[in-house]
């Protein structure tokens, strides 16, 4: 299916740019034709007429919005491996993605990096005038944006928390918190959007506890997770490519939570170094399409892979 064709059946955002570079050359000479570059992967037409496309992951890294000059090696292979066990993790629950069985020719060598996609849409809806997208995100711990919230003694998911709620409280049961997708995510009603999609969000609240059940007795914490809907060619709801993935949730290891080191498997401690370095000012001076220049420690790189490879060891069934 070529470009024009997803375009005409309003599967691709005219806010997105497509690129006309020539991709991975084993998947061209396959009818495979890139035409999204994205910060940390790639998307291709697929031969044929079925609504898919192929996303195949890279080693490149941003934060913060902001593409960086930097690659770790293995992180893509890692990622496309843990995307697949949140997938099938889903599909056990019941609950659909836009990541397809099918794959593509395995002894292909970038074969590791791609997940073959249904092709969908964002689910919209009108909330308070606007039409919007969601990010659906469930929390077991008060931190992160939420925590400073309750700290300016704000309540804009109206979730009437008790006061005084120390960081790191665990909920009873997972705490909702949903916003809007955007160039700036706002805080939205936690019960007005279960109301709106009690279906949706009621699966999901079960599919968090479940995981989070399942993460814990194989040494991993699971603090939050964001869940991204989309919309299908049939006018199905399913979750995206990023599920129950360090990209989209914070893990934590079992002993470094016990021992209060609340440090995620994840691109948390290049964030870290990128405040301290501060990347965002520096960004600001970038062009379109350019990507920051930054000099990062090779232990900084090992110590995100080591997060991959630990989450992969043990949330592998």
């Amino acid at each position: 299916m070529k470009i024009s064709d997803i375009v005409a059946l309003n599967l691709w955002p005219d806010s997105k740019k497509t690129t006309t570079q020539k991709g991975i050359s084993e998947l061209e000479d396959l009818g495979y034709n890139l035409f999204y570059i994205g910060k940390n992967a790639d998307l291709y037409t697929c031969p044929g007429v079925e609504p898919k496309v192929l996303l195949v992951r890279s080693d490149r890294c941003s934060v913060f919005d902001i593409p960086l000059n930097l690659l770790i090696d293995g992180k893509g292979v890692s990622q496309t491996t843990i995307s697949n066990n949140g997938a099938e993790f889903a599909k056990e629950a019941g609950i659909r993605t836009a990541i397809l069985s099918e794959k593509v020719d395995q002894t292909l060598n970038i074969a590791p990096r791609c997940q073959l996609m249904e092709l969908c849409k964002p689910l919209e809806a009108e909330v308070n005038g606007d039409v919007v997208q969601f990010e659906l995100i469930f929390r077991n711990y008060l931190t992160g944006s939420l925590f400073d919230t309750c700290q300016n003694n704000l309540d804009p998911y109206g979730l009437n928390l008790a006061s005084g709620l120390k960081q790191w409280h665990k909920f009873e049961t997972p705490i909702f918190t949903p916003t809007t997708k955007g160039v700036k995510d706002e805080p939205l009603n936690s019960q007005k959007i279960r109301e709106l999609f009690p279906e949706i969000i009621s699966s999901l609240e079960k599919l968090f506890k479940d995981f989070t059940a399942f993460a814990y007795e194989r040494g991993i914490i699971v603090v939050d997770t964001k869940f991204e809907i989309f919309v299908n060619s049939k006018n199905e709801w399913v979750l995206g490519d990023e599920v129950l993935t360090p990209e989209s949730s914070r893990f934590i290891s079992k002993e470094d939570f016990d021992a209060q080191n609340y440090i995620s498997m994840d691109k948390q401690i290049l964030r870290d170094f990128g405040k301290e370095d501060n990347w965002k000012e520096k960004a600001k001076a970038l062009k379109s399409g350019e990507k920051l220049d930054v000099v990062v420690p090779q232990a900084i790189k090992d110590k995100i892979l080591s997060g991959y490879t630990t989450i992969l060891n043990r949330l592998s069934k």
